[in-house]
């Protein structure tokens, strides 16, 4: 009961901490943070677009988070969610409009495989750098971003552009690579129940079989790894590969089952929002749905938020900013707690 309470209470008292410096920075701006935090908190839920929203928001956050934390177990930090969520979307893209006139049965997949190898074969060239010539994963992951960015550019604007647009965007995949819809809400893709099936899957692995544990095992103590005969690089390596797959995976649901083809500026803040629930989550792949699912409640109702209350959107991360700090600070507070009673 004790250990739990220690798990439970440093994330009940950062939100709490968090919402109070939120609250005072409403009030500096001269706004009502009582108006303005409930509309953050009720937005994902009053309506069902506001919940569709929240849950197609949840997807893409939960994926890029396993895209920081996987590797993260490894000891390993993959800051390249983004490119490799958008090089998924491209792979998807190519897939979906090049086979349009296949069946949903066989498009469907098709098209997300493609974004999954997408995001692998991109994270696959840091894994290769770090493993083959010891390059920073950190570094090449970062510049591979922006690598991306130029490469979807190019896609949208002179593969298959979609001129009336009016910014850079491909015209539509075929109808049967789009994600079928699910529930009585309208537009709720069945990405969703996908993400909730590898999300099980992921814990799984990652407790319960061997390659999983030797790479929580290189994360806690490369050096005892290497006594033991654990090949360090090469899980380090398969843990950029994997993240990068589910990276891709997020970008080919993006285009499956939101946008139905790629524009420019699809990642949006996707990238941040995936390390901070990471961090948040502690590197626990079973926190990581329910850490992104209070991450996307937030974001969902952070535009609702400056429609009602005047408050500007970027409130919203400083508190997602204050939670992961007060949190940061809670390891140095419970540290020094049982320094002091032992």
């Amino acid at each position: 009961m004790r250990d739990l309470a220690w798990l439970v209470l440093p994330y009940v008292a950062s939100v709490l901490l968090a919402f109070v410096v939120g609250g005072l920075v409403i009030l500096a701006l001269g706004n009502d943070p009582v108006k303005a935090f409930e509309s953050v908190l009720t937005t994902s839920f009053k309506t069902q677009f506001g919940f569709v929203e929240t849950m197609h928001k949840w997807v893409t956050v939960v994926l890029c988070a396993y895209a920081f934390t996987i590797p993260l177990a490894t000891g390993k930090f993959n800051i390249g969610a983004e490119g490799q969520l958008l090089m998924g979307a491209t792979g998807a893209v190519a897939v979906g409009i090049l086979l349009s006139d296949l069946p949903m049965i066989v498009l469907l997949p098709l098209v997300l495989v493609a974004g999954i190898l997408a995001g692998a074969v991109w994270a696959g060239v840091s894994a290769f750098l770090l493993v083959r010539f010891g390059v920073n994963e950190i570094l090449s992951t970062v510049l591979l971003n922006f690598v991306s960015f130029q490469a979807i550019d190019y896609v949208a604007s002179h593969v298959w552009p979609d001129r009336g647009a009016g910014h850079p965007a491909t015209i539509r995949v075929g109808e049967g690579a789009l994600l079928p819809r699910i529930g009585d809400a309208p537009n709720l893709h069945a990405g969703v129940i996908l993400t909730v099936l590898l999300a099980v899957a992921l814990a799984i692995f990652m407790r319960s079989t061997a390659t999983g544990f030797e790479m929580r095992a290189v994360g806690a103590n490369l050096r005892a790894s290497l006594v033991h005969g654990v090949r360090t690089s090469r899980l380090a390596g398969a843990g950029l590969v994997i993240g990068g797959a589910l990276g891709g995976l997020a970008g080919a649901i993006e285009v499956a089952g939101v946008h139905g083809k790629m524009l420019e500026g699809m990642q949006s803040n996707f990238l941040i929002l995936g390390i901070i629930v990471g961090l948040m989550a502690r590197g626990n792949l079973v926190a990581v749905p329910f850490v992104a699912f209070g991450i996307a409640v937030l974001e969902v109702g952070a535009s609702s938020m400056q429609r009602s209350a005047q408050v500007p959107v970027e409130v919203v991360l400083i508190i997602e900013a204050m939670i992961l700090i007060f949190l940061l600070l809670s390891d140095v507070v419970r540290a020094r707690f049982r320094g002091a009673s032992a």
